[in-house]
C-alpha cells in the first residue's frame, strides 16, 4: 500500500468521524437547545464529523458481562475487574459536547459538538491488577451507487487500568508529562486509568475508584489535566489544557462516559485562567451488526509491532521523570510514521520481522521524545 494512500486513509477516517468536517446543517430549525434554552437554535446546530456510515443493529439484550456484575457475593476487587472487562465489545459510539458557561466579556457559546462511529473494544491484557483495552474504529461506507465498501479499520485510543498504582505520569501542559507518586493510602482500593493516543503516545493518567450500588457500577476519577482533543485544537487557540472529572457507568447494553471539563488557559509564572466549562456525554451502545471483528483481524498482523511500540513507551516511563513530545518531525506526525508501518504489515503476506519492527518503533519514537532523567518524583 503506497504512503499517499495510507495517509489519505488515515485523514479520511479521522476527518469524517472525529475531525473538523462540518455536518450539513438543517435550515430553519426550531426547538430547545440543551443548556442554552434562550439561544437561537439555528446558531447552535452541532459541528462535527460528517460520517454517513452503514446502519447498525443495536443489541438490546443485557450482556453477559453486565449480568456478572449483578453478583454481589463476589469481592469488590472482582467486581471492579469485571466492570473494566465489561467495557469491551462492539459499539455504536456517540460523542456529545456542549459548553455550558464562559467567563469573558461578551461571551457567546460556541456550537456544540457531535460525532459518531462504530468501534470495537478488545481486551489486550488481563493480568493480576492490570487490564488493557484497545479501541479500534471500524467503519463501513457506501459509494454513490449504494455499494457498501469493505470495512475501513483504524487503531484508535487505548486505556490501561492498574490497581493501587502509586507511580503515575500526569500531563503538565505544553506537551509535557511528569512522574507523580502517591502514598499507599492515597491509592488503596483505587484504580488508575491511563489513556493513550492512537499512536500509543501518552494522553493522560488519573486515579479513580469503582463503586457498585444496586445495579449501578461506576468509576469516578479525580480531576486531572489532559491535552486538547482533536475536536478542539483544530478549532480553538484560546486555551491550552482540559481539566476535568470522568465518570464511566456500565449499562445493560453498553456504557456511558460523562465528562465535566474546564478549559484552562496557561499564562506566565503558572497563572491559570478558566475560559469556559463543558459537559460531555459519550455513549457506547452495543451492536450485533455490522460485524466489527475486522479490528481483531487487523491486529493479528500488526499487533506484534504495536506491542513493540508499547514496550518502548514503558521504558521511557521507567527511565524519565519528565518528558515532552515534538508535534512533528520532518513534516510528519508521530501517528503517520507508526500507521504507515502498521498498514504495510497488514497488507503484507510476509512473516513479521521482530528485529526490524522493534528498531523502527524505537528509532521513530526517539525522534519525537525530549526526555529528562528520572530524578526526584513530584508529590501529589
Amino acid at each position: 500500500m503506497g504512503k499517499d494512500i495510507v495517509m489519505k486513509r488515515v485523514i479520511l477516517v479521522l476527518g469524517t468521524i472525529f475531525g473538523t468536517a462540518n455536518a450539513d446543517e438543517k435550515k430553519g430549525p426550531t426547538g430547545h437547545v440543551f443548556a442554552w434554552p434562550f439561544t437561537e437554535v439555528a446558531e447552535m446546530q452541532p459541528r462535527g464529523g460528517s460520517t454517513q456510515g452503514t446502519k447498525v443493529v443495536l443489541d438490546e439484550t443485557p450482556s453477559a458481562s453486565w449480568l456478572r456484575l449483578q453478583d454481589a457475593s463476589v469481592s469488590k476487587y472482582a467486581r471492579d475487574v469485571n466492570s473494566i472487562v465489561a467495557l469491551a465489545g462492539s459499539y455504536r459510539v456517540s460523542f456529545d459536547f456542549v459548553e455550558t458557561m464562559g467567563f469573558k466579556k461578551g461571551y457567546k457559546p460556541p456550537k456544540p459538538y457531535f460525532s459518531w462511529g462504530t468501534e470495537h473494544v478488545q481486551v489486550l491484557a488481563l493480568e493480576a491488577n492490570f487490564v488493557s483495552l484497545q479501541h479500534t474504529l471500524v467503519m463501513y461506507f457506501k459509494d454513490k451507487d449504494g455499494k457498501e465498501s469493505r470495512p475501513m479499520v483504524m487503531k484508535h485510543w487505548r486505556q490501561d487500568w492498574k490497581f493501587e498504582d502509586p507511580d503515575l505520569h500526569t500531563y503538565r501542559g505544553n506537551s509535557t508529562w511528569s512522574r507523580e507518586t502517591r502514598t499507599p493510602d492515597q491509592v488503596r482500593g483505587k484504580w488508575t486509568q491511563a489513556v493513550f493516543q492512537v499512536d500509543d503516545s501518552p494522553r493522560y493518567e488519573v486515579v479513580g475508584q469503582w463503586s457498585h450500588e444496586g445495579e449501578i457500577s461506576t468509576w469516578k476519577s479525580e480531576s486531572c489535566w489532559r491535552p486538547l482533543p482533536r475536536r478542539e485544537f483544530s478549532e480553538r487557540d484560546d486555551y491550552h489544557v482540559l481539566q476535568g472529572v470522568h465518570e464511566l457507568t456500565l449499562t445493560p447494553t453498553g456504557w456511558v462516559h460523562i465528562q465535566q471539563n474546564q478549559k484552562v488557559a496557561l499564562g506566565e509564572k503558572g497563572k491559570k485562567k478558566i475560559v469556559g466549562q463543558e459537559l460531555g456525554v459519550n455513549r457506547y451502545e452495543r451492536i450485533s451488526a455490522p460485524s466489527l471483528l475486522a479490528a481483531e483481524e487487523a491486529l493479528v498482523k500488526s499487533g506484534s509491532y504495536w506491542k513493540e511500540v508499547r514496550d518502548v513507551w514503558a521504558e521511557i516511563y521507567d527511565k524519565n521523570g519528565t518528558f515532552s513530545l515534538k508535534s512533528e518531525v520532518d513534516g510528519k506526525k508521530l501517528y503517520q510514521y507508526h500507521f504507515g508501518y502498521a498498514m504495510q504489515l497488514e497488507g503484507s503476506d510476509q512473516t513479521y520481522d521482530a528485529s526490524k519492527g522493534r528498531a523502527h518503533a524505537r528509532e521513530t519514537i526517539a525522534k519525537f521524545v525530549k526526555a529528562k532523567p528520572a530524578g526526584k518524583a513530584s508529590k501529589y
